[in-house]
């Protein structure tokens, strides 16, 4: 890790709040300054307020590059897996950033950090001290060759690299590096429990196919946008023939840094939910959030909130009397077809609005054009099908 001089230091310092790219072409007026890896720690320190608030308040702390921010945990998603283990021996095969094992640490007695990366080593020792963190071990080496000769512990903790050699995303456990499917066997011999982190694109249903020893499934939202899914092994689980069914799958919104209480089901509990279809739109229409709908909690959740669903693939719902639903809540202000007519009736004066497909035989985006609607406002448009196959528009108002 690059040393770095007391005025680079005293410049960062003086600089924390300023616009990185107009201090670069101000290079010139400090020779005594590294600005190349000023500019480094005062990008870093803006994206660890927003993502890592407790790191950024440790003014000793030492930032990666800009890429590396934006792809490490936040410290709301870290919290939450730290959350869900303890014990006394933990490690963590993919260290990366360390943001992770930093707060995961916390609930362990003894924890090992594995990097193949040098750079991201010294990063993590200087880190790890500057937080106070002294009982995490860092080591440089293959997470994988680490693991095969590594003393068992309580839990182990892996966040695969999701990004193929050209750059794009993978959504496969088989696309991962590591392959975890591959690895399973090892990995549930050397941890007690093990921790994995993937990308919120996986399908689930094909992880459940690969995976053999899956006890949990946590699909980690903030503000409604979907950031990670986590899955956890034990030895002492195998799936049985009927693949996946008392998996315990946790639906987990994080809003203004509250946990709010998860949706929790197994897949067998969803398979044999019986839910009420709607005869028409009611007053008040509920879109689930997005851990729900990426989970497929579907018929369950109209059985448990008593609330009847438009259709079988639309995923909306709607009730008489408004209810505490885990998601978007609307009252409904009326229901049309898509005559022209009926169109005019419904959005005569509406200039812009809020447009979301569901079940809809038309983007977003080809629907606006159809509409001649701009985007935003306080009205907000449903274009679904309901159960006997009729194609309507929901006009609505947010609660």
């Amino acid at each position: 890790m690059k040393r770095l001089s007391s005025e680079t230091l005293a410049f960062i310092h003086a600089h924390w709040g300023d616009d990185v790219r107009a201090l670069a072409l101000q290079a010139k007026k400090y020779p005594e300054v590294d600005m190349l890896e000023a500019a480094v720690q005062i990008a870093g320190r803006q994206v660890a307020e927003r993502k890592i608030p407790s790191w950024a308040k440790v003014e000793s702390v030492r930032y990666p590059s800009h890429l590396s921010m934006e792809q490490c945990s936040s410290e709301l998603t870290a919290r939450y897996k730290a959350s869900l283990i303890n014990g006394e021996t933990f490690a963590d095969l993919t260290g990366g950033l360390g943001v992770d094992c930093s707060f995961i640490s916390q609930r362990f007695r003894k924890v090992d950090y594995v990097e193949r990366q040098n750079s991201l080593c010294e990063l993590a020792v200087h880190n790890f001290a500057a937080l106070g963190l002294r009982h995490i071990h860092v080591h440089c080496a293959d997470g994988v060759s680490y693991l095969s000769q590594m003393t068992p512990v309580d839990c182990l903790f892996l966040d695969p690299a999701r990004r193929d050699s050209y750059g794009s995303k993978t959504v496969a456990i088989s696309d991962c590096e590591p392959d975890i499917g591959i690895l399973e066997p090892v990995l549930v011999e050397k941890g007690r429990k093990v921790m994995i982190k993937l990308s919120p694109m996986l399908d689930i249903a094909k992880a459940l196919q690969v995976l053999k020893h899956i006890t949990q499934i946590h699909i980690v939202a903030v503000h409604n946008e979907c950031k990670e899914l986590i899955i956890l092994l034990e030895k002492s689980v195998e799936k049985s023939d009927c693949i996946g069914s008392e998996v315990c799958i946790y639906c987990k919104q994080i809003v203004d840094n509250l946990l709010i209480p998860p949706f929790v089901f197994t897949l067998s509990e969803e398979r044999n939910a019986m839910c009420e279809y709607a005869d028409k739109v009611e007053t008040y229409l509920y879109e689930p959030g997005v851990t729900l709908l990426k989970a497929g909690a579907y018929r369950l959740l109209a059985l448990r909130y008593g609330v009847k669903k438009l259709h079988p693939n639309s995923h909306l719902y709607t009730s008489d009397h408004q209810v505490d639903f885990p998601g978007r809540q609307f009252q409904v202000e009326a229901v049309s077809g898509f005559g022209k007519k009926e169109l005019k009736t419904l959005l005569g004066g509406v200039e812009k609005a809020n447009l979301t497909v569901r079940n809809f035989p038309a983007s977003v985006t080809e629907l606006r054009k159809k509409l001649k609607l701009k985007e935003g406002g306080e009205i907000y448009l449903f274009a679904t099908t309901l159960k006997d196959e009729e194609r309507v528009l929901i006009k609505c108002s947010k609660i």
